[in-house]
């Protein structure tokens, strides 16, 4: 059996004149050249597989189906929505009522054509959001991007006109923050120029931009240090609770806070890694601060849990006191997955081993109670509160969107009410998404596996109808483990007929490094423990194996991003298991991560491959490092992005280039659109995700 050896001391010579270097040039004719000859083979080996036509069209179908849930976001009086279906590949911003909402076929307004417009201007547009004004909800900063990218272009734009403000606020592409002060007046953080960016290339400096002035000619009011991963401002404009706190990232989990007072910069005294809020009711009601721990915090005598949501009384703890009510504690099996303000009411989201269960949090003059939401379970809620702070008699002002869904369970959407009233039910249906597969038949089970250290890992299988234990199961291993992500269980037309209806079995596993059990699962699996993450899922696979759910002829992993180097590490690590691997948009040259697009922005996951001792733990995972010419790897898929200005293509790319010089087999794909995304319509992620399903059947299928 081939394995790498994780724990013994390891090189720290890092590779010097890294022959495929020349990959790392994106736009570069040479590396374009390079693309496309591969891009040539694989899409003429996998289209012509006999599952890849009849996927494609099912995916379409799926994609651009009539009767999604419109996912809505509220702005004045108004919910908006961005519909993507085969009529509208770019997209339509929308909008409705909650009246019309309600029914079965609502009315749409359109906003914003965003096929129209990009034929227009003759630009690869998407969409990339839309920031109002809270005071003014009409007036809007939209964000286009060029193929997907995270860099955007802002543009004003009047949703009561529906039109681009002529002369309005523009920024040119970058990855901007924007935020408005006031009609006439925005904090932005941009490419000012040298100088003006972080290491990870977000935003260092923040500037006040007037009207009419040029944007060079903007006032700095707060910078960061180029280290940071970022400098940025949040500011409340909620009548008597105005405030304004401009923020230090510092790495990915660790910030500095300080608050405006008046024209003077106070520090804001909260722990580095801890999450915030203010929750507030209105102009004469009490402003509450919430708090959300990720690591343990001492006050006074009394220590307060890492994982623990905290509710304060906003005035007295800016005055110095530290008195809390405590709304969620984790337990060894629970963590907190949330939470959502109304104007009275704290919809608090918990996960019990992996499944979303609500409580609902009230303030009394007794101090806080709770009470239980009689939610739909097992399986996963999203919560959505309706509450607009600005409007002082806010009709919605106690109404939460609920969202449930599971792995055989379509989607749908409850109107939430806080304050039960005769004849209304708390949880109001709105949408039910009908069924987009056959789930007869089919089984969802839990089970867990023992970690190399004794850790039990929780992971999830759904079976195929009639499916045995038998060994021969085509069986499909997705993980994340990473930032304190959570793999909750979800529905997907896609897998239902490419995968499920076809045979195939799905496990989703919930390694450490995700968020599945609070801030220690995702602590325990970091730095110089990150290769617990790869332990973790390498049990899921050898429990898998001994119970007979499957066998390495018939298993395959998948992953992206940070899962694509979970199984990046993996198939390098024990390439024995597994007959089928899907690297999507990953990281796998971990000696070069931090000097590549935003890769600085992750060292506090992984640790800086320049300092001699957080190499020596990186250098024994790092797949592009670990290859070996005279091992027998399983025939990998690589799917990446040009346009993924987030995590470098020259991850996939350097990659396969080694494994091809090594004489190893793969394919590689990688779209020209799509961001990190990997895809930027719904045309290009269906020939994406057909090629994917139909090498997953020609690996996986078939006797043996």
């Amino acid at each position: 059996m081939n394995s790498i050896d994780t724990t013994s001391p390891a090189s720290l010579s890092p590779p010097d004149n890294d022959p495929h270097d020349w990959l790392e040039d994106v736009l570069g004719d040479r590396a374009l050249a390079w693309v496309r000859e591969r891009n040539a083979e694989s899409e003429s080996l996998l289209t012509a597989r006999p599952e890849y036509a009849p996927i494609r069209q099912q995916l379409l179908e799926v994609l651009n189906s009539k009767d999604r849930i419109p996912s809505v976001t509220r702005r004045g009086h108004h919910f908006y929505n961005l519909w993507r279906d085969d009529l509208h590949p770019r997209g339509l911003w929308r909008r409705t009522t909650l009246a019309e909402y309600r029914l079965a076929a609502p009315a749409w307004e359109t906003v914003l054509d965003l096929d129209a417009l990009a034929a227009a201007e003759g630009e690869n547009w998407v969409w990339g959001g839309a920031n109002a004004l809270d005071t003014e909800p009409h007036r809007c900063l939209v964000s286009l991007s060029r193929g997907g990218a995270d860099a955007t272009v802002v543009r004003e734009f009047d949703t009561a006109t529906r039109q681009f403000v002529e002369g309005g606020f523009c920024l040119p592409e970058a990855k901007s923050s924007t935020t408005w002060i006031d009609a006439d007046t925005l904090y932005v953080g941009t490419d000012f120029g040298p100088g003006s960016l972080t290491d990870s290339g977000y935003p260092r400096v923040i500037k006040r931009w007037k009207r009419g002035t040029p944007l060079a000619s903007a006032d700095t009011v707060f910078e960061g240090e180029a280290q940071d991963v970022s400098a940025s401002v949040w500011l409340d404009l909620t009548p008597g609770h105005e405030r304004t706190i401009f923020s230090r990232s510092l790495d990915f989990y660790h910030q500095q806070h300080v608050l405006m007072e008046g024209d003077r910069k106070v520090a804001f005294d909260i722990p580095s890694d801890a999450s915030f809020s203010f929750w507030n009711h209105c102009a004469d009601a009490i402003d509450t601060l919430l708090i959300e721990l990720r690591s343990d915090w001492q006050v006074g005598a009394s220590t307060y849990a890492s994982g623990s949501l905290l509710a304060t009384a906003a005035a007295a703890y800016l005055a110095g006191e530290r008195r809390f009510d405590i709304l969620f504690q984790p337990t060894a099996t629970r963590s907190l997955a949330g939470f959502s303000t109304t104007r009275d009411h704290v919809i608090v989201n918990v996960l019990d081993n992996v499944a979303s269960r609500l409580d609902l949090w009230r303030r009394t003059a007794a101090g806080f109670e709770a009470r239980p939401i009689d939610a739909p379970f097992p399986g996963t809620l999203s919560v959505r509160s309706l509450h607009d702070p600005m409007q002082a008699d806010d009709p919605l002002a106690e109404c939460y969107l609920l969202g449930y869904t599971d792995f055989l369970t379509p989607d749908s959407l409850f109107l939430g009410h806080t304050e039960p009233q005769p004849g209304r039910p708390a949880l109001e249906p709105l949408k039910a998404r009908p069924a987009l597969f056959d789930a007869e038949g089919l089984r969802t089970e839990q089970r867990f596996a023992t970690s190399a250290d004794g850790t039990r890992v929780p992971y999830f299988i759904v079976w195929p109808r009639g499916a045995e234990a038998n060994g021969r199961n085509p069986t499909l291993l997705y993980g994340y483990g990473g930032f304190e992500v959570a793999l909750n269980p979800w529905y997907s037309g896609g897998y239902g007929r490419a995968w499920f209806e076809r045979g195939g079995a799905l496990v989703v596993a919930n390694v450490r490094g995700g968020g599945e059990f609070g801030p220690a699962w995702h602590q325990a699996a970091i730095l110089e423990n990150k290769q617990r993450s790869y332990d973790d899922f390498i049990a899921v696979a050898e429990d898998l194996i001994a119970q007979g759910v499957t066998s390495p002829r018939h298993l395959g992993i998948m992953g992206g991003s940070n899962g694509g180097l979970l199984v990046g590490a993996v198939f390098t690590q024990r390439p024995e298991l597994f007959n089928a691997v899907v690297c999507q948009v990953p990281l796998l040259d971990m000696r070069r991560y931090h000097t590549l697009l935003a890769g600085a922005s992750w060292m506090a996951e992984y640790g800086n491959p320049d300092r001699q001792e957080d190499w020596a733990h990186i250098a024994r995972y790092s797949p592009y490092q670990n290859l070996r010419a005279d091992w027998k790897y399983p025939e990998v898929l690589f799917t990446t992005s040009t346009r993924d200005d987030r995590v470098h293509p020259a991850h996939a790319r350097k990659m396969a280039a080694r494994m091809r010089e090594m004489g190893h087999a793969l394919l590689y794909y990688e779209n020209i659109e799509g961001g990190h995304g990997g895809a930027a319509d719904n045309a290009q992620r269906a020939h994406l995700q057909a090629m994917e399903f139909a090498y997953l059947w020609r690996q996986l299928g078939g006797a043996g």
